[in-house]
């Protein structure tokens, strides 16, 4: 819908009125002045006249230190999830960007806003995801030169984009990805001939784990962090 015919039907003004609002910068779509009167916006957008909210709810943007043992989902009759660990209130509202498996440790993000979230978590967008991953074997001369160059994944038939590792000793190593695919670091140790025995998300794009937030923990993300995250924005005709 554009944002002009939105106002209109909130307001009871004409259009002339609203686009008069529009270009005088008295409304904010998603945190943003918008000065274009056909910006296209969809029932998820949060849109605000003179600070007053018109349509949506406030975005909720949650950094979570996920624990061993809860699964990313929202809910699951056999297994605890990292909702129980967030307020009630809030747990119908948020999704998770980017899953960790129920072993898994570390940085988990969760938001109510999916147009962020699909930007964080996109693989062509070529954020960079750090993992300390511990190995049951050693980590092999070969495996850096080998992600370097790419792994070939056969599920979706493709190549990763060149990864790095960083060798922190025998049986551990720092690992830099940009794409997130399912179960990734895992599948390219495997290629290699290793197994990972234990996976902590240290970072996200810029976001990074907050070394005094204790498993379980959570906080919001700061401005800066959301703002890290660049949404491209739709836009109609005037």
């Amino acid at each position: 819908m554009r944002l002009d015919r939105l106002l209109c039907k909130h307001t009871g003004q004409s259009y002339s009125t609203t686009r008069e609002w529009v270009s005088a910068g008295h409304v904010i779509v998603d945190g943003e002045v918008i000065r274009t009167p056909g910006h296209i916006i969809d029932r998820f957008s949060e849109v605000k006249l003179q600070g007053a909210r018109l349509q949506g709810q406030p975005r909720h943007y949650l950094m979570l230190n996920k624990p061993a043992g809860y699964l990313s989902a929202t809910s699951d009759l056999v297994h605890p999830t990292v909702m129980e660990l967030v307020p009630t209130e809030l747990r119908s509202l948020l999704h998770i960007a980017g899953r960790l498996d129920r072993a898994s440790t570390g940085l988990l993000i969760l938001t109510s806003d999916g147009q962020w979230s699909r930007c964080l978590t996109d693989p062509g967008g070529k954020k960079p995801k750090v993992y300390r991953v511990r190995t049951l074997e050693p980590v092999s001369s070969e495996a850096p030169e080998r992600f370097a160059q790419g792994i070939y994944l056969a599920r979706e038939n493709l190549t990763t984009t060149p990864a790095q590792i960083e060798v922190l000793g025998s049986h551990e190593a720092r690992v830099t990805i940009y794409e997130g695919r399912h179960h990734q670091v895992k599948r390219m140790f495997a290629a290699v001939g290793n197994e990972v025995t234990a996976l902590h998300r240290e970072c996200m794009g810029v976001i990074e784990l907050e070394d005094s937030l204790e498993p379980g923990g959570w906080r919001p993300l700061t401005g800066a962090e959301i703002a890290s995250v660049s949404v491209k924005v739709k836009q109609g005709t005037d």
